[in-house]
C-alpha cells in the first residue's frame, strides 16, 4: 500500500499529460473533420458526376479500411514509399500525422451524416424559399442547415463520442496519448514497472470526458426540440 502511494502521484502526472495530448487531438481532429466532412458531403451530391463518383469512392475506402491502418500509412507511407520523411520522427511529427489520419476519417463518417440530414429535409422549405426569391445559398444557410442540424445530431454525438476513444488507435505510432502512458507503466518507466492498475485508471478519464459529453449533447438535443 505504501508503494501504491508513492507511485501514484508519478502515475497521475504522467496520465494527466497523455490525457491532454488526448484531448489536444480530438479537438484538432472535430476542427478540421466538421467543415471537410461538409465539403465531402457537398462533393458526393453534386450534379456533376465525376466529383459525385470520386467522393463516393474515396469515402467507400475511407470507411471500409481501419483506422488503423490509415494511421500506419500517413505516418510511414511518404518516408518508406516516396523517401521524404515529411513527418519527421519526433512527438509534433507523430501528432500532425495522426491529426491528418484522423481528419480524413471522422470527416468522410461525418460527410455521410451530413448527406443524410440534408437529403432528409423536406422539399417544401426549399420550393417555398425559391418562391420568396432566396437564392440557393440562402436557402442552404437559413433554412436546410437549420433544420439539418437537428436531425443529424444524434448521430453526430455517436461519432464524436466514439473519436474519445478511438484516440488511443495514435498509439500505434508511438503517439504519447493517454493509454500509452498508462501503459508504459508495465513495460518501466519513471522508476515504475510492472504495474498495471495505472491502465486501469486510464478508463476513468474516457468515462468523464464521454460524461460530459453525453450531458452536453443532451442538452443540446433539448434546445434543438422546437423543431419538432
Amino acid at each position: 500500500m505504501d508503494l501504491f502511494f508513492e507511485q501514484f502521484p508519478i502515475v497521475i502526472q504522467a496520465l494527466n499529460t497523455g490525457f491532454l495530448q488526448t484531448l489536444k487531438l480530438f479537438f484538432v481532429t472535430l476542427i478540421g473533420a466538421l467543415p471537410l466532412g461538409l465539403l465531402i458531403s457537398f462533393g458526393s451530391m453534386s450534379r456533376f458526376r465525376p466529383l459525385s463518383t470520386l467522393s463516393r469512392v474515396f469515402v467507400w475506402v475511407i470507411r471500409g479500411t481501419p483506422l488503423m491502418i490509415q494511421l500506419l500509412i500517413v505516418y510511414y507511407f511518404p518516408g518508406l514509399v516516396l523517401g521524404n520523411a515529411i513527418w519527421g520522427g519526433g512527438e509534433t511529427g507523430r501528432f500532425l500525422a495522426a491529426s491528418t489520419a484522423f481528419i480524413i476519417n471522422y470527416a468522410c463518417y461525418f460527410s455521410e451524416i451530413y448527406r443524410g440530414g440534408i437529403q432528409g429535409i423536406p422539399i417544401g422549405p426549399t420550393e417555398a424559399g425559391l418562391v420568396l426569391g432566396m437564392t440557393r445559398s440562402q436557402i442552404f444557410f437559413k433554412i436546410t442547415l437549420l433544420q439539418m442540424i437537428k436531425r443529424i445530431v444524434p448521430p453526430m454525438s455517436n461519432e464524436i463520442i466514439s473519436l474519445v476513444k478511438d484516440t488511443s488507435l495514435a498509439r500505434i505510432i508511438a503517439l504519447q496519448e493517454i493509454i500509452w502512458a498508462g501503459q508504459s507503466f508495465m513495460k518501466g518507466s519513471q522508476g515504475i514497472s510492472g504495474a498495471i492498475w495505472p491502465l486501469f485508471f486510464t478508463a476513468v478519464y474516457y468515462l468523464a470526458a464521454n460524461g460530459l459529453l453525453t450531458l452536453l449533447f443532451g442538452w443540446i438535443e433539448r434546445k434543438l426540440d422546437y423543431f419538432r
